[in-house]
């Protein structure tokens, strides 16, 4: 089965357990359709809007291709890589709709 098989989130996996962070954030690190993402996500929105990404409660999301090993999405507090392809944006879109509801349960 290749990650095109499957809806995104059906392999959603977390790799290292959450990580609480300075100022309130969890830092979640896991797996999905063939990539690798590490992500800060507040239970809270951002004081300011523009270090979010979208309406997420995540301010830092890295997002790499596990066959090329290449960084094909990185937000920190603005966006420094934008999606490589529809797949990444996929991804990503899927994280920023569930991520920060499914660890901080908010």
């Amino acid at each position: 089965m290749t990650p095109t098989d499957f809806e995104i989130g059906d392999d959603l996996e977390f790799t290292e357990q959450p990580l609480l962070a300075a100022g309130g954030g969890t830092w979640v690190i896991g797996r999905i359709a063939g990539h690798r993402f590490e992500a800060l996500v507040f239970a809270a929105h951002a004081d300011h809007p523009e270090w979010e990404l979208g309406d997420s409660r995540i301010s830092k999301l890295w997002v790499q291709r596990l066959p090329d090993k290449r960084v094909v999405f990185n937000w920190d507090r603005g966006l420094d890589v934008p999606a490589a392809d529809a797949r990444t944006q996929q991804v990503v879109d899927f994280l920023a709709a569930w991520l920060a509801e499914h660890i901080h349960g908010t």
